[in-house]
């Protein structure tokens, strides 16, 4: 394989990983939304991972052809503003679904050792299962938002216009967003674990995290309308 193609994919790769988690509003985005999740919590931020390189892939093309056309200055400015308000509504969202929550206690036992085990449940009646493919929507839709919103990611995609030829540009850009997918995969599966360690010990100390991450939610979200 071309050294340089190698090379151009790498450098995209630890691009997208940083411009990921250095980023608040892409952090309290998906922290809520995974320490709800039971089961494959790395699908949260896989699905984000997947609309926020989609959104930065479209808004790059926009860019890059219509630039002398469109406000896109203007476009993305009302588009981070929106990005404020989706924080604050997933926020809220996430302090109802914690306080609509009950704890469950059982013990049991395994080849003698006799433990107990935390449950949450919700308050409101049983609803018929619904397949995991519904629960993608909300961060896949919060992903392509925030791929749109802003102008620091397109810093993160324009050193692909350096590099020489068109391959090792592509190769860059899909670098870029192979990068930001691990990334928050990898971030949603680390919460989902303190989350299930956490429910396995207290299910307090789970709806405090709960609190704190719909607190953050809703603080980034107030700077955003603020400050960006």
């Amino acid at each position: 394989m071309d050294p340089g193609l190698i090379f151009a994919a790498a450098t995209g790769l630890l691009a997208g990983i940083v411009h990921v988690l250095i980023g608040p509003d892409h952090l309290a985005a998906v922290a809520p939304l995974s320490v709800n999740q039971r089961q494959r919590t790395w699908l949260t931020g896989l699905w984000w991972g997947i609309g926020h390189t989609s959104g930065v892939w479209a808004i790059g093309l926009i860019v890059f052809i219509w630039r002398e056309v469109l406000p896109i200055e203007t476009l993305s400015q009302w588009s981070e503003r929106l990005v404020g308000f989706v924080l604050i509504a997933l926020g809220l969202w996430t302090i109802r679904k914690a306080l609509n929550s009950r704890l469950h206690y059982h013990e049991h036992e395994h080849d003698g050792d006799r433990h107990a085990h935390f449950h949450l449940h919700q308050k409101t009646p049983a609803q018929p299962h619904k397949p995991q493919h519904s629960h993608a929507h909300a961060p896949f839709g919060i992903g392509i938002l925030h791929g749109l919103a802003g102008t620091s990611h397109l810093f993160g995609i324009l050193p692909a216009l350096a590099f020489p030829d068109t391959v090792t540009a592509v190769g860059y850009v899909v670098g870029f967003g192979v990068g930001a997918i691990v990334a928050m995969s990898a971030f949603s599966w680390a919460l989902g674990q303190l989350a299930q360690r956490l429910i396995d010990r207290s299910a307090q100390a789970l709806q405090w995290l709960q609190y704190g991450f719909s607190s953050l939610a809703i603080g980034v979200g107030v700077a955003w309308i603020l400050f960006i």
